[in-house]
């Protein structure tokens, strides 16, 4: 007898953890066991938008490349750690499907008179959860643009190690050989990485009239909102049919948005509200209008990227919807995992301990984390009933307190 085909969607690859050292204020900060949606909370200053900006700045180096990269931040003078030496490293540790072990890219990077270069770069996999016979399989080593590559999915030591010489050594090892394809696992997390979206929407950039054009993917500023409309519109109806109906719920009166091309080869985003005949140009729509509709639109994608980075929601956006928001994240969850950065105890309200980390700075000024399930009493106050907003706002937390001159751990702090 046939055995049935599974028709649920294959999930991407999951990061577990992630390690990084000497960029900014994270000299040395790990993020073990990261959930589907992870939401970092802390006072102004803390690190929130530095560890939000790693996944952008990691992102950016395989899509426009490491140069660009480093140069929009400030080169080394800007991004190393003040007072510490020696490269940027970052580590990741992440799922390519269920099942699998885990595989870790580790990168290091350092700077020459010339630019930055890469002076690490390697990707190693574990074959089983037993395989305790030395290091795990290295698949990729590079030095400064040097190294090797083993081909194969699954591969043995015995494999033979394919030596390449990059053009660059501000190229990464990975984002080059991936595009070859040499090697299943190389491929994969250049797509991983590559695919990553992290938004830093601009309300104002929604309001634009792009050159008409259907896109599939907002861009981190949106101002390509009406491209995706008109994606939606043409090739999934009935998801952007879903989005207007989630909208409807939250903006009183909304009826549709409409993406319309203009002679002059632009597109126009309009507003339809029910009592009214004509639509209304997006540029005097409501902020929080916007947002809330840029939000859904990624959060619905019909085809989702891997992760998805989101920047304090809660801004422009009426208090009142950001639980629902809260709870529509968790639900792309499923198939993106999220990371989100926030300041508000509404939204925080909708979440779990286990997906809240709260950042700190310590008495060097260096960005430290604290997982609000291991904080004294949280487990226990939400078990009772408790929202975790609430607690934060009652100051139960014990860290990250902007109140508190520190900002660290206090008597009830973490455990």
């Amino acid at each position: 007898m046939a055995t049935k085909k599974s028709t649920a969607p294959e999930l991407p690859p999951r990061i577990q953890r992630i390690a990084i050292k000497n960029y900014r204020a994270l000299r040395d900060l790990v993020l073990d066991d990261v959930t589907p949606l992870t939401v970092l909370l802390g006072p102004n200053g803390s690190g929130k938008s530095t560890l939000f900006d790693v996944f952008s700045f990691l992102s950016e180096c395989f899509t426009v490349g490491l140069r660009k990269a480093w140069d929009t931040r400030g080169r080394f003078r800007e991004l190393r750690t003040r007072g510490a030496s020696g490269p940027i490293v970052f580590e990741l540790s992440y799922l390519e499907a269920p099942g699998e072990q885990p595989a870790t890219y580790h990168l290091e990077i350092n700077e020459r008179a010339t630019g930055p270069i890469v002076v690490k770069e390697w990707l190693s996999w574990r074959r089983v959860a037993s395989d305790r016979a030395g290091a795990p399989y290295k698949i990729l080593s590079f030095a400064e643009g040097k190294g090797w590559v083993i081909s194969g999915r699954y591969p043995e030591r015995s494999d033979k190690k394919v030596r390449e010489t990059l053009d660059d050594p501000a190229v990464l090892a990975v984002s080059t050989l991936g595009q070859l394809a040499r090697n299943s696992r190389v491929a994969t997390l250049r797509r991983f990485i590559t695919n990553w979206y992290v938004s830093y929407l601009a309300v104002d950039d929604a309001r634009s009239q792009p050159e008409a054009g259907p896109q599939e993917r907002l861009s981190k500023t949106g101002d390509n909102l009406a491209n995706v409309i008109q994606y939606l519109t043409e090739k999934h109806p009935a998801r952007l049919g879903q989005i207007f109906k989630t909208l409807k719920r939250r903006i009183p009166r909304l009826e549709r948005v409409l993406s319309d091309p203009m002679e002059d080869g632009r597109l126009l985003l309009r507003i339809k509200d029910a009592p009214f005949e004509e639509p209304i140009l997006a540029r005097f729509a409501s902020d929080g209008t916007l947002k809330m509709l840029a939000y859904l639109v990624v959060l619905y994608d019909p085809d989702p990227p891997p992760f998805i980075g989101i920047e304090e929601p809660e801004n422009f956006l009426h208090p009142r919807l950001l639980p629902e928001l809260a709870e529509e994240c968790r639900a792309a969850a499923e198939r993106s995992q999220l990371l989100v950065t926030t300041h508000s105890p509404f939204f925080l309200n909708a979440l779990r301990p286990e997906e809240v980390r709260v950042l700190y700075r310590d008495k060097e000024g260096y960005t430290r984390t604290e997982l609000a399930a291991k904080i004294v009493g949280i487990q226990e106050f939400v078990a009772e009933g408790a929202a975790l907003g609430h607690l934060w706002l009652e100051g139960r937390f014990g860290v990250g307190d902007p109140l508190l001159q520190s900002g660290e751990p206090t008597s009830v702090g973490a455990r």
